[in-house]
């Protein structure tokens, strides 16, 4: 028997993305289970960018990680005034600043640290909490193993350029923030990577690179950290990021890959 249901064209198109697109509708609006999805989505979006970050949590998974950890906070004092002042989510509290100096001074130059990993909460905690540290794992198996690492900082109520002082006080060469993403209705828990080198404070979005939407259902995380290696190594050879560092690590797989053997005929044919 027929079924009388007419089959939905979109369904195929709609079961590879989770982007909102071929909503249908009922009468003038949309049908009942879009108008609950949607809410679903804005609530997430919307905890995500309140909701707090287990700070005792991501501490003790990196510690068990092997990572030496420092935690801090911007001089924003709350949730509600990070949002409201961004400038002050850029910027280390005052005591939290002097305790990181007081601990760089114990490092004698040659053991200087490379690289500062710090990782903010930014606008979306649950990004941090679900990708931060199966990140660095697996960004360990691309680095040399002598590279020389800062404390991971761990940064309360951040924003990107608070790693640049956060670097610029242990002195490294290379700062590489891990944040928490503005949220999406779909992507609620995206991470993003921004790498800076020389940092410092004062400098600007143009003097950084950026690897974004680091999740499961977007940039795997070996695919992540292959990337987000790869830059660092540019950095660190070049002596710099930014618009004049551009991410050709496409083709360094390309290199890498094994070249198919080619069979050269001895008799070739004759080409009229």
């Amino acid at each position: 028997m027929t079924s009388p249901v007419t089959p939905d064209p979109w369904q195929e198109w709609r079961s590879r993305t989770p982007a909102r697109l071929a909503l249908g509708r009922a009468g003038s609006g949309m049908p009942t289970d879009e108008t609950l999805r949607f809410g679903w989505a804005h609530a997430m979006a919307r905890d995500a960018i309140h909701a707090a970050l287990d700070l005792d949590k991501l501490d003790a998974e990196l510690q068990a990680n092997g990572w030496i950890v420092e935690r801090v906070r911007s001089r924003a004092t709350d949730r509600t005034e990070y949002l409201r002042r961004p400038d002050l989510g850029r910027q280390l509290d005052a005591e939290d600043a002097a305790r990181l100096r007081a601990d760089a001074a114990q490092v004698n130059e040659a053991n200087r640290a490379e690289v500062c990993i710090v990782i903010g909460d930014g606008l979306s905690s649950l990004a941090i909490e679900r990708h931060a540290v199966p990140l660095l794992a697996a960004l360990r198996k691309h680095l040399p193993p002598d590279t020389r690492f800062a404390p991971v900082v761990i940064a309360s109520q951040a924003r990107v350029a608070l790693a640049d002082e956060a670097g610029e006080v242990f002195g490294a060469a290379l700062s590489v923030m891990l944040i928490g993403e503005r949220p999406g209705l779909s992507s609620p828990d995206s991470l993003g990577i921004y790498l800076t080198h020389s940092p410092k404070r004062g400098r600007h979005d143009a003097e950084r690179n950026c690897i974004s939407n680091v999740r499961p259902e977007g940039l795997a995380y070996d695919i992540a950290a292959f990337k987000l290696a790869w830059l660092m190594r540019e950095s660190l050879r070049r002596g710099l990021t930014g618009v004049a560092l551009k991410d050709e690590s496409d083709l360094a797989v390309l290199d890498s890959a094994p070249q198919e053997p080619r069979v050269i005929s001895p008799h070739p044919q004759s080409r009229s």
